[in-house]
């Protein structure tokens, strides 16, 4: 007799069969959520991004050797079949309305293991796979932010793991019209192989992840979003410009730059405040004798028009006043043995390398202690924007095996820990009725998008390939449905600013970034030309990097790109709008709005920003012109000359330095060339 069982509890299908227990049931709209483990029951408080309730209108039919729910677009089927060293549970989805096959499990081999497979660690944990066929011809998109510079991401292995540059977001958008959330916060690795697509978790209870549904990606895009959270409206300011770099020393610096900008008559809307600027890390407070007057300062800039972020990083510093309570409480990151893990990095008084540790995230007791102090550090200067830098959390080494959380081992929970960070931020201003607050994020988990938070590419190089890369993270994080994104315009490693070259990529890089959800301009650059301590020495602080620093004629041409966007401005708000209530992402690739034309499921050096704009960053040093392709079933204008072009080609756009090719849709306006 097969010890199995497929029983109904309400629209939740549990089947049970060799010590392993699965849930299948219908969520929100077009999608199927699995669960498994072979634990003696499915928790319901593991960390999870999903928060939709169940399907009211699905469809669920079980009998003895067979489950079938239908939800929407969705039909998945859990069966009971033969295998050669016994029966198995085996899932696949289909079109509802068609029956095609859209992702199916696989065994890899006809005796043994399963399509999951389990081994055990220490206690409820498992190192887990699962198989899924592999289908010819098949792209995959999104999985968050990697450097490997690839927009179809069939054929590559992304780790699972937060680190400074890559952004684990386990949600992927396939050509064959489905979505699948990997709703599972622990560290693993996705093989997107040929031969198989596989999962696999170094250390989870259980198994738990979202498949979705939909005839186009637009639609996969808001399904995901309605299950995992749409983010808010963007404040109006932050649509504008963003000044940055590393670092303003003092006070008067910080508002020397923001008067210079209005004496300018340039259009600023904020003005970012970097490390450093605190006594230690962990006090989180303004240094006294550099900012002897925050209130003062944070006035100011806002009669200005100007709102000022500040950097906090959720590291401690051991000599901090805050450690011991922190360590106390058990608020601190902790190790399963050995020393406490951490960083070694460079920090202020003691001036030099420091003992440093993190946060715990995770705990919620330790992130109102961290608000608190925040609150006591800086918000009761008036500041609302946030800079939430190494927030992965940064550390080296990074190993997650010996890492202990209030939520569990390291490697079953460490890469929520950006979310985590974020949300007692985004609960906490919402408390405080900051209505316009904003956080700037290094990192992000699935439904980062859900909190006022901006995800930045992290620190890339200087150069002409790190630029095209971002294109593609971009692009990508589009489709891990962030709709709030941005680089650091120029770089962040590198670049001297008397150094032609480097001046032309800065020109390429702000043309691309006015037209990036946000606008920021941030760098650690050099001036070797005037000390050698240029970019490199951290408490020192880079060159000069307001837009007049890199000479006359890349001033005139930035300032006319940041005009531009000030006139552009209403556009934007329409589309975070779109974004807030939909949660269509603005920058997104072309195959979001033209899944019918092939050719763009393969660009990935040009987007769309919003529905009537096509973006053509120049990527090539002495470029004066690229091949621009124009999707079918439009006409496409110009934005520049006005020449009219059908869609279904590629044209030679001219891009002399001070121009970056944008093309109008179907009669579209906006005022471009003014």
């Amino acid at each position: 007799m097969i010890h199995t069982l497929f029983r109904r509890h309400g629209d939740r299908v549990i089947a049970s069969l060799d010590g392993e227990t699965l849930w299948l049931e219908p969520v929100g709209s077009d999608a199927v959520r699995v669960r498994a483990t072979m634990n003696a029951s499915i928790s319901q408080t593991q960390i999870s991004a999903v928060a939709a309730d169940a399907s009211s209108g699905a469809s669920v039919k079980v009998d003895a050797e067979r489950a079938v729910i239908v939800n929407g677009l969705v039909r998945a089927e859990l069966r009971l079949v033969p295998r050669g060293m016994g029966p198995a549970l085996e899932l696949s989805f289909r079109h509802a309305e068609t029956g095609a096959v859209l992702l199916e499990e696989e065994i890899p081999h006809i005796l043994w293991p399963g399509a999951r497979h389990y081994t055990a660690q220490e206690g409820d944990l498992w190192a887990t796979k699962v198989r899924f066929a592999a289908e010819d011809g098949e792209r995959f998109y999104g999985l968050g932010q990697h450097q490997h510079g690839r927009f179809d991401q069939k054929g590559c292995v992304i780790d699972l793991l937060q680190m400074n540059t890559e952004v684990a977001i386990p949600f992927l958008v396939s050509s064959r019209g489905y979505g699948l959330i990997w709703n599972n916060p622990g560290v693993g690795r996705v093989e997107l192989a040929e031969n198989r697509t596989l999962w696999v978790m170094e250390a989870t209870p259980q198994l738990d992840y979202v498949f979705i549904a939909g005839d186009a990606p637009a639609d996969i895009l808001q399904t995901y979003a309605a299950l995992t959270g749409r983010p808010p409206m963007m404040p109006d300011w932050a649509m504008g410009f963003w000044q940055c770099k590393l670092r303003y020393e003092t006070q008067d610096q910080v508002l020397e730059v923001a008067r210079e900008y209005k004496r300018r008559d340039l259009p600023i809307d904020c003005l970012v405040i970097d490390f450093f600027h605190w006594t230690k890390m962990g006090e989180w407070q303004f240094n006294p004798d550099e900012f002897p007057d925050p209130g003062a300062m944070v006035t100011e800039l806002k009669a200005m028009g100007i709102t000022p972020m500040v950097s906090v990083w959720p590291t401690v510093n051991a000599n901090a006043d805050t450690f011991g309570d922190m360590l106390r409480a058990g608020y601190i990151v902790r190790s399963r043995r050995g020393a406490m893990d951490g960083s070694i990095f460079y920090d202020r008084e003691p001036d030099g390398m420091n003992a440093l540790h993190f946060y715990d995230a995770t705990h919620p007791d330790a992130r109102d202690f961290h608000w608190a102090r925040v609150m006591e550090g800086y918000g009761r200067h008036g500041i609302s924007a946030f800079w939430l830098d190494a927030n992965e959390p940064e550390m080296y080494p990074m190993h997650p095996d010996n890492l202990r959380y209030h939520a569990g081992d390291g490697r079953a929970v460490t890469n929520a820990y950006p979310v985590l960070h974020q949300s007692g931020y985004a609960e906490a201003m919402a408390g405080e009725g900051m209505d316009d607050g904003i956080l700037l994020s290094r990192s992000a988990w699935l439904g980062t998008q859900r909190h006022p938070v901006v995800v930045w590419s992290g620190d890339v190089k200087s150069t002409f390939a790190d630029l095209a890369r971002q294109i593609r993270a971009g692009l990508n994080m589009a489709m891990s449905g962030i709709s709030w994104w941005t680089t650091d315009i120029g770089g962040f490693k590198g670049g001297d600013i008397n150094d032609p070259a480097f001046r032309e990529l800065m020109v390429r890089w702000f043309q691309y970034g006015a037209f990036c959800p946000v606008f920021r301009l941030h760098g650690f650059r050099q001036d070797a030309a005037r000390d050698p301590r240029f970019g490199h020495e951290f408490s020192f602080g880079g060159a000069d990097n307001e837009v007049w620093s890199f000479g006359e004629e890349a001033y005139g041409i930035l300032s006319r790109y940041m005009h531009l966007r000030a006139r552009i401005r209403p556009y934007i708000r329409a589309q975070m709008r779109t974004a807030h209530e939909t949660g269509l992402p603005p920058m997104r690739p072309l195959l979001v709005d033209f899944q019918g034309d092939a050719a763009c499921w393969d660009i990935a050096d040009s987007f769309m920003f919003g529905p009537d704009l096509l973006v053509a960053p120049v990527l090539e040093p002495g470029a004066r012109q690229r091949a621009v392709y124009l999707p079918e079933g439009a006409i496409w204008r110009d934005a520049w000359t006005g020449a009219v072009h059908a869609g279904g080609q590629s044209v030679m756009a001219d891009a002399p330095l001070d121009r970056i090719p944008l093309f109008l849709r179907d009669g579209a306006t906006l005022p471009i060339a003014q």
